[in-house]
């Protein structure tokens, strides 16, 4: 049968790691800048004892993303706001310790074998949680949720924590995801206006854009590059490219299956393989493992279409250097990769996003839970995403907060501080409505940008399958298929057109030997159990 909404799990996310990122929700409508004294002391009551003795040192992961002229990350704007409003009223020092957000896995991985994990660790990767839950490394939650995190429980409710569930103890708590939109497309707008091209709608209008981009460099640049790309895992990926080859599956075979057997993407990435043969596409990209090198060729005006995070162009670090070296750049968001069934089909977030832990190591597990249950106060959210009225943000006219953007001490090192707002993934204003105005008003002069990117890529999606039970397999060869997916796709894309049908057969019978063909047995025997207990 065809699948109306087609849904995904971990295995199957083969090629669609290079979208990944991080990216981008309490009930209220902020009143003012920040919050006041009695409403930023949640985490002690009037009927609990104030903590005293020397403070406590409460360690907590935080993504160091390497933003040029970042604040020191544990001396800042919004660390100080926290040490003031949670530190003193818990006798307690918060802590950051910074984890570079390439490695986020690897490095986690590290700290927990020596048993230096921060008091509060996360990880985007569902996989590392099973395992840590597995070998009894982090800590269940229930108890502790229980007794301090009322507000927190509250704020991220049920559906949300439910995705932190093993084995039906709360070993991580979810953030709460207020923007499902996940990938972007977007293309030089005024250089297709230079060329009389119109706006691609399908694959073969992308293709003869990119061919006149390559040809006819509109922009006059140094080394043009038609379509922008990084090493997989990266921003600049392949958008939903490979998704537009896919053929129709059952919901089994799709959400059970591996990715590099799904009917079709031998084919999407032979088509990729052209593109990149033929110069169409960032010629070292498998060497960019940062995105840095795209980064600078997108804001030296170098580039004519990519595929990020539906927001990227909009974003600081983006748009203010693109706007000072190349004024008459336009970048916009397109939809362009049909399927055979006339669908624009691209994954969009479940409603949770980052997993935060606490590691069996750590002597501060309820004031971790203290912490978070603070944090999911709306107006200390609204100050850690939006701080100081007339400063960090101003009210449009439709009183949504604008931020202004800083440098130095109030600079955000991540969308609307992310890395200091754990709980949430996302803008929060308390309503929908609200949180979409506020995501288009993120970059004042590209609202209109932002609202047809939103709108786009949260059109003919489908979300990732959640299995209730852990996947033995996937735990135990999670991080070797994980790593061979990026050696795979970086090799395949690159590799000559004559030894492109040999290098895949041959790399997909390795994978599938080295954990692929287990993990795929195991989720079609979780899936038979889950559709089983339907009954």
């Amino acid at each position: 049968m065809k699948v109306k909404k087609m849904l995904v799990p971990l295995s199957a996310l083969t090629l669609l790691t290079s979208v990944l990122a991080a990216c981008s929700n309490s009930n209220h409508e902020a009143k003012e800048s920040g919050p006041s004294s009695s409403s930023t002391s949640t985490s002690t009551s009037s009927t609990e004892k104030k903590p005293s003795g020397s403070p406590v040192t409460l360690t907590v992961e935080i993504f160091d993303r390497g933003i040029q002229g970042q604040p020191d990350l544990n001396n800042n704007t919004w660390t100080r706001y926290i040490n003031e409003h949670f530190g003193k009223p818990n006798n307690a020092v918060v802590k950051f310790v910074p984890v570079p957000r390439s490695q986020e896995v690897d490095k986690l991985n590290v700290l927990m074998a020596s048993g230096e994990a921060p008091d509060i660790s996360f990880t985007y990767d569902n996989t590392t949680v099973y395992r840590y839950a597995k070998m009894n490394g982090i800590m269940q939650l229930n108890d502790l949720m229980a007794e301090h995190g009322k507000d927190l429980t509250n704020y991220l409710g049920e559906k949300v924590l439910s995705y932190g569930v093993y084995n039906g103890k709360q070993m991580a708590i979810p953030a709460k995801r207020t923007s499902l939109a996940w990938g972007g497309m977007f293309i030089r707008k005024d250089w297709l206006d230079k060329l009389g091209l119109p706006l691609p709608t399908t694959r073969d209008e992308l293709y003869n854009a990119l061919v006149a981009f390559r040809d006819k460099n509109p922009g006059g640049v140094d080394g043009v590059i038609p379509w922008g790309l990084a090493a997989t895992g990266m921003n600049y990926g392949t958008g939903n490219l490979v998704d537009s080859f896919w053929k129709a599956q059952s919901e089994e075979e799709f959400v059970t299956g591996t990715g590099w057997l799904r009917p079709g993407n031998k084919e999407a990435m032979k088509y990729l393989n052209k593109l990149y043969n033929e110069k169409l596409i960032s010629p070292d990209f498998a060497l960019d493992k940062t995105a840095k090198q795209v980064d600078a060729d997108v804001t030296n005006g170098k580039v004519g279409f990519f595929s990020a995070n539906w927001d990227y162009p909009l974003r600081q670090n983006i748009s203010e250097p693109l706007k000072a070296n190349v004024p008459e750049a336009n970048y916009v968001p397109i939809d362009t990769f049909k399927n055979d069934e006339g669908k624009y089909k691209k994954i969009a977030y479940n409603e949770n996003g980052i997993n935060i832990i606490i590691p069996k190591s750590s002597k501060n597990a309820e004031l971790a839970i203290k912490y978070l249950n603070w944090m999911s106060s709306p107006d200390v959210l609204f100050f850690l995403q939006y701080g100081e009225e007339g400063v960090n943000h101003k009210m449009n006219a439709n009183g949504i907060p604008e931020v202004i953007n800083q440098t130095g001490d109030n600079m955000q090192t991540s969308y609307l501080n992310l890395d200091y707002t754990l709980v949430v993934n996302g803008v929060e204003l308390g309503d929908p409505e609200k949180n979409i105005k506020a995501l288009a008003a993120t970059a004042p002069g590209l609202e209109e940008v932002a609202e047809q990117s939103y709108k786009i890529n949260t059109t003919d999606t489908y979300t990732g399958f959640y299995f209730d039970t852990p996947n033995e397999a996937n735990i135990k060869f999670g991080k070797t298929l994980g790593d061979l997916n990026k050696q795979m796709t970086d090799k395949l894309i690159s590799c000559k057109p004559a030894e492109f049908d040999n290098l895949y057969d041959k790399m997909v019978a390795e994978y599938m030997a080295a954990g692929g063909q287990a993990v795929a047995d195991e989720s079609i025997k979780i899936y038979k159990a889950m559709q089983a207990n339907k009954k």
